[in-house]
């Protein structure tokens, strides 16, 4: 890992709020629209809401939004260019206690007064009937995938929807393990259902073991077409954007499936799936070829961005040399599946 530099707080201000240094005076000027509305330290610009006051702060400061996420961080919150950038443009906004400390860690960077950010933020935004349930609690990236910044940068370059667009009605993995001991495939099949109209894609994360040579490939996709994708060999990182056979209205539910060609690599140990929102039902099987079935296995849950397991389930390998897990209301976290040979 990488170390980051720390920031200097005093560099993150807006150039407004610098000293000016003493010189021949500069001559008469009519104000441009953009610098008329352009918000100045120690005011508020008279714009509508908090996306357009916060997209004006950040364009004035003439900070990049990575800045911004770096020095979020160094104050102990964790935030994603995606979703800065999102609540920038009013795709989503924030609502989650860690994110509205962020807002007003905003207002303090950007030089704008206390509460400029936060006291435009209106209550949290209905995503129709159908998600009243389901999508009340959704992660941003950064939870999901903590330091992985090239899951970010990918989901920025592909404009990624929010995470609370479809309802997660059941997921089914289902993972195989040759007679190498090496994880050699991937079957998903996936349930949804839109909480807002014309949603039309999904993204998808497959990030290889460690050991592995390449990427995993996405293959044979039904119900859908591949769209655009997104390789890092260095990392063994695919993102993947799945088109759906139709844009799907509120409400509308849909069906898609796909396989995963996983790289080469070493004995594989384990399978497991991160939950950004919640998700009504998760099964997920490994099935292991009959010359390679282990001599234990568990499942283990996580909590979300958590490397230490908060739960562990010794699982029975069956005659069919599989084992499962299934999880009702899984709700967003880490779950999945270990074991090992004697």
């Amino acid at each position: 890992m990488a170390a980051q530099q720390p920031q200097d707080a005093a560099r993150l201000r807006l150039v407004g709020s610098r000293a000016e240094r003493p010189g021949p005076p500069a001559p008469a000027q009519a104000p441009t629209p953009a610098a008329a509305s352009a918000p100045q330290a120690g005011r508020l610009a008279p714009v509508g809401g908090f996306a357009d006051t916060l997209h004006l702060a950040i364009e004035a400061s003439g900070l990049s939004l990575d800045r911004i996420r770096a020095a979020l961080a160094q104050r102990g919150v964790r935030v994603s260019v995606t979703t800065l950038s999102y609540w920038r443009r009013g795709r989503s906004q924030p609502e989650r206690a860690s994110s509205l400390r962020a807002v007003h860690l905003l207002e303090e960077l950007l030089g704008l007064p206390h509460s400029a950010l936060s006291s435009l933020l209106g209550p949290p935004r209905p995503r129709g009937r159908w998600a009243a349930a389901a999508n009340t609690l959704h992660l941003g990236l950064e939870d999901v995938w903590p330091g992985e910044l090239e899951i970010a940068s990918i989901f920025t370059e592909l404009d990624a929807p929010p995470a609370g667009e479809l309802e997660r009605l059941s997921i089914h993995d289902s993972y195989y393990v040759d007679a190498q001991r090496r994880g050699n495939l991937l079957r998903m099949r996936q349930v949804v259902r839109a909480t807002v109209g014309g949603v039309g894609r999904c993204l998808v994360v497959h990030k290889a073991d460690e050991e592995a040579t390449g990427c995993p490939e996405i293959t044979a996709v039904r119900h859908g077409r591949l769209g655009r994708v997104r390789r890092r060999p260095e990392v063994g990182l695919t993102v993947a954007e799945l088109m759906l056979d139709r844009p799907l209205g509120l409400g509308d539910s849909t069906v898609f499936e796909y396989e995963v060609e996983i790289p080469p690599g070493g004995p594989t140990l384990e399978y497991s799936r991160r939950f950004a929102t919640p998700v009504r039902e998760y099964v997920l099987q490994v099935h292991f070829d009959p010359a390679a079935v282990p001599a234990h296995c568990e499942r283990y849950d996580r909590e979300p961005g958590a490397d230490v397991d908060h739960r562990r389930e010794q699982l029975w390998i069956g005659a069919s040399a599989s084992a499962h897990v299934l999880a009702p209301d899984q709700q967003p976290g880490h779950i999945g599946i270990r074991w090992e040979w004697a």
